[in-house]
């Protein structure tokens, strides 16, 4: 390439960062195959050769990634890049949760930043996939430096479409049909009734048995599931002329999930712009707007389908709801007593009745002006806008009568008969920038640097909510003008969640010799308002260093095409922790009195305060090497790195002598990540019309609390059954163990009447039973290792692609079947398998009515790995006129799995609707299976044109 084309393709790279991708310098497009011949990556306010980069970058192109086609694009890069860790829910609308290089804080947030186009945001939820021109993933902190305060997660870089060339139009449809990728067995009627009257029969009050011929056999998870059907259907018009160049896109993506009622849409709609106003000035505008309607169901209705006893029916013949209540006699009936406390599925999704919309709206406008060659200064402004409303109907009235068939309603006693929640908030946030670029060589000298400015605002949650009871069934008349409905206001909520502004400084220069001897250095000052006076300001370095040996003479033309050594050290940091407090508490509780009556309300200090709380600090240190061999056919890399946050934020207590009994943050402990990443890919040719790819990905992490500076750390006890036991342990004793690492009674086989041992751990010497001190830790769900394998293939008009994706050395919490007492439903492997004096090797123990213990025999190995998608096209080109090609192709998502894990779903996110803040939170429910959505399998049907 000539050496005019490359500062071409440098000075285009630049802009392509989230200052948009759309600059051009002549009238001709050739960005993406310049960029794709020089295998640029974006680096954060810019763009890097691949060549001459020192950092961890892994890049993902569109193509890559719309080959999967699922609702969020976060979900397709899972595989893609050594080190991301993708765990999604299959529920439509929930958020994937993005590790990279592991799990650093507890109480700072887990995701990554995302930066689409020069806008910061918390996920990509409301991206067309479809849209997006490529993926660069940021991963050591020579590289993250850049964006400082925000980065200590990672940040995965988006640029999303530009139009070029002559007027184009393309349409991309599917359709396809969802079930869950793997399901349980049940035990049916009769092995339910042998199974409780076994268990029934060891009591020392036996209850009524079970009768053995029941009328129902219900199959619970086949009553509140379907086959789920969704579609998409985008339409994208693109093009440039000398002056302008023009994108546009409008997509409609529709499901109609498995879980019945549980129905999503979303619309987006997407403007990319660039004007050339004169010869040296562009201006690009970007906007796109999500509209998107939900109608969720409550998660608890799958464990709930797991738990219900097969004998209770959908409905009885009076229509009715069916309840497990048996009669003297042992059948089911109307009346007599409950032998469960488990709800009727299909009846807890009828009447759950929520809706809502929410529209979020982003947009933004960039500068870009060259002064004199070699030097750019860019300005843009980037916003958004988010309006979410929602509500909830509550048939308090109906949903008492469905408990039990022989209510009536004149014995309705409750406070409203129903109740309607509204709840409504939005939210608003800008950044600005404004960056210098100086670009030029010098004889063998190439000098890359930028310095800029950046304001950021968080409008903080504006959010309002209102209960209301007794209204109308006929939601027209819910909210009638002119209807005081004062009287009928159970509660009113309106929150302002904080604002959080940030002003930075960065700078950045990065510096090659001769071609082959690499240098870089990043420093970012950031001052936040989320900390107080004395600790606003935080400084964030970087270093990098990398030498392309392949250059030397001595390896010059021999077997290495390339071969590049690279290493840095950064530091990041994080201000997503829970600061903003008030340590004061005032009102009745606080009450001073005099001869016993209370005379004024007072106020107290009853938390403590960290005067030195600031950021969570993160550094890095990091080594890698690039090479490429016979040709570059063979290509690959491998990283290892050291990663630790020095300063993590834990809740604590002050010692009781303090009066003080409530927690507070404070700066009390370390984690560190350590691990390895390597990556290769085979690309080659046969003949003139056989291409073809292998690409293979592995990471290693190891994740360990490696210190705990204050004894009075306030304990977390989570991973919380609802039912009054918990499965995972956060305290001082926690340090050389992973983050949400599971804490557990050992079983150690049976005892003499069939019943679960656990072994004496702390030597009391009190064997077979469980006390507090036998406790201890087992692996974290966090995967130790993942693998990602890739391969695509090209005959003629044929292509054919296939993915998968595996997770190893972690753990699952079977929760469902943890929770389970007497009365409810059981495996069918566990109905037919358990301990009796004629099947003592049995795998589970003798029938029991009583709560199980949080152990490890509901502990399982997670491990996995899964076929992601298989895809078969066929492209009919220049079919007419106006029609460049058609491509029909047929997709497996997720068709196969391989594991040894006995539920549903291995890979757990914590995703619960009710409180998705905490995804992915260790503490929560993560690897904990419970009030799951289940694995999907899809199988599309799409259709391409391009006109």
């Amino acid at each position: 390439m000539k050496q005019s084309d490359l500062k071409y393709s440098s000075l285009i790279a630049v802009l392509y960062f989230g200052m948009n991708v759309n600059a051009q310098t002549t009238p001709k497009d050739t960005v993406p195959k310049e960029q794709k011949i020089e295998e640029v990556v974006m680096i954060g306010y810019g763009s890097r050769k691949k060549v001459d980069n020192t950092t961890a970058v892994s890049s993902i192109s569109a193509d890559e990634v719309t080959k999967t086609k699922v609702l969020n694009a976060s979900q397709a890069i899972q595989g893609k890049a050594a080190g991301v860790q993708v765990t999604a829910s299959d529920m439509p609308g929930s958020t994937p949760t993005v590790m990279i290089r592991g799990l650093g804080t507890v109480t700072g947030g887990r995701t990554p930043l995302y930066v689409v186009d020069g806008m910061f945001m918390d996920n990509i939820n409301n991206i067309n996939s479809n849209d997006i021109l490529s993926y660069d993933i940021l991963k050591d902190a020579a590289a993250l430096a850049i964006y400082g305060n925000r980065a200590a997660n990672g940040v995965i870089i988006i640029a999303t479409k530009s139009g070029r060339g002559k007027l184009k139009v393309e349409y991309d449809g599917l359709v396809g049909v969802r079930n869950p990728l793997k399901t349980v067995k049940m035990a049916n009627a009769q092995e339910f009734i042998n199974y409780n009257n076994t268990a029934n029969s060891y009591l020392e009050e036996p209850k009524v048995p079970f009768a053995t011929n029941q009328p129902y056999n219900t199959d619970w998870f086949k009553e509140i599931t379907r086959t789920g059907i969704y579609n998409q259907h985008n339409i994208a018009i693109s093009g440039s002329s000398e002056s302008a160049k023009y994108f546009l896109s409008l997509s409609n993506y529709d499901e109609q999930s498995i879980l019945k009622g549980t129905d999503y849409n979303r619309t987006t709609i997407r403007t990319n712009n660039e004007f050339k106003i004169s010869k040296k000035i562009t201006l690009s505008q970007n906007l796109s707007i999500a509209f998107t309607n939900n109608s969720p169901k409550p998660l608890s209705a799958f464990t709930n389908a797991y738990k219900q006893s097969p004998l209770v029916p959908v409905r009885y013949a009076s229509g009715q709801y069916g309840v497990p209540i048996i009669d003297s006699n042992g059948n089911i009936s109307y009346s007599g007593s409950r032998f469960n406390n488990v709800g009727n599925p299909v009846s807890q999704l009828d009447f759950f009745n929520e809706k809502s919309k929410n529209m979020l709206l982003q947009g933004g406008l960039k500068l870009d002006v060259e002064i004199m060659k070699g030097l750019k200064f860019t300005s843009q402004f980037s916003g958004e806008y988010s309006n979410f409303k929602s509500y909830n109907f509550s048939d308090d009235l109906g949903i008492w009568l469905a408990a039990d068939p022989t209510r009536v309603v004149a014995k309705f006693d409750g406070n409203a008969r129903n109740t309607l929640t509204n709840t409504k908030e939005d939210y608003h946030n800008w950044v600005l920038s404004n960056v210098l670029n100086y670009n030029r060589t010098f004889g063998n000298h190439n000098i890359d640097a930028i310095i800029g400015t950046e304001s950021s605002v968080k409008s903080g949650i504006d959010r309002t909510e209102v209960k209301r009871k007794d209204l109308g069934t006929v939601s027209d008349y819910w909210n009638l003008n002119n209807t005081n409905y004062i009287n009928n206001i159970l509660s009113l909520n309106s929150i302002y969640f904080n604002k959080n502004t940030t002003t930075s400084y960065f700078a950045r220069a990065q510096y090659k010799l001769m071609n082959r001897y690499l240098l870089s250095a990043t420093v970012r000052r950031d001052g936040s308002s989320q900390f107080a006076e004395g600790n606003k300001w935080g400084t964030f370095p970087s270093f990098g260093a990398g030498w392309i040996v392949s250059e030397e003479s001595f390896l010059k033309d021999g077997f290495f095409d390339l071969l590049k050594l690279r290493g840095g050290w950064g530091r990041l940091g994080n201000q997503n922790v829970p600061l903003s407090y008030l340590p004061l508490s005032s009102g009745t509780d606080y009450n001073y009195a005099y001869g016993g009556n209370a005379v004024s309300n007072g106020i107290t200090v009853n938390k403590g305060l960290d005067p030195n709380l600031g950021w969570e600090i993160t550094e890095e240190s990091s080594l890698g090497l690039d090479f490429g061999v016979l040709n570059n056919r063979l290509t690959g890399s491998f990283d290892v790195y050291n990663r630790e946050t020095k300063n993590l934020i834990l809740m604590v207590r002050n010692y009781l002598s303090s009066g003080q009994n409530i927690e507070f943050p404070s700066h009390v402990g370390s984690v560190t990540n350590k691990g390895i990443e390597a990556s290769l890919n085979w690309a080659d040719k046969v003949g003139e019309n056989f291409t073809y790819s292998i690409g293979a990905n592995y990471s290693y992490n190891k994740n360990e609390l490696t210190r705990v500076n204050d004894s009075n750390i306030s304990q977390i006890s989570g991973g919380d059954l609802a039912n009054g036991e918990w499965t995972k342990l956060f305290n001082n004793t926690t340090v050389g163990h992973a983050l949400g690492s599971f804490y557990l009674w050992e079983t150690d086989g049976y005892d003499a009447n069939g019943n679960l041992k656990y072994k004496d751990l702390n030597g009391n010497g009190i064997t077979g039973k469980a006390d507090a001190g036998d406790r201890k830790y087992f692996d974290s769900y966090i995967p130790k290792s993942t693998l990602g394998i890739n391969i695509s293939m090209a005959y003629k008009s044929f292509d054919f692609n296939l993915s998968g994706y595996g997770a190893f050395g972690f753990n699952v919490y079977n929760g469902k079947k943890a929770q389970r007492i007497s009365g409810e439903n059981v495996e069918a492997s566990v109905a037919n398998d358990f301990w009796t004096s004629t099947n003592t090797n049995a795998s589970n123990p003798t029938p029991y009515t009583t709560l199980p213990i949080a152990s490890t025999f509901f502990l399982e190995k997670g491990d996995y790995f899964r076929i992601n998608n298989i895809s078969v096209g066929y492209t009919f080109k220049d079919i007419m006129d106006h029609v460049k090609s058609i491509r029909l192709y047929v997709s497996a998502i997720n068709p196969f799995i391989f594991t040894k894990y006995t539920g549903y779903n291995p890979e757990l996110s914590g995703f619960n609707s009710s409180s998705p803040q905490d995804e992915g939170n260790p503490y929560k429910l993560a690897g904990v299976e419970l009030d799951s959505y289940p694995a999907l399998r899809s199988f599309v049907f799409g259709l391409n044109i391009n006109f």
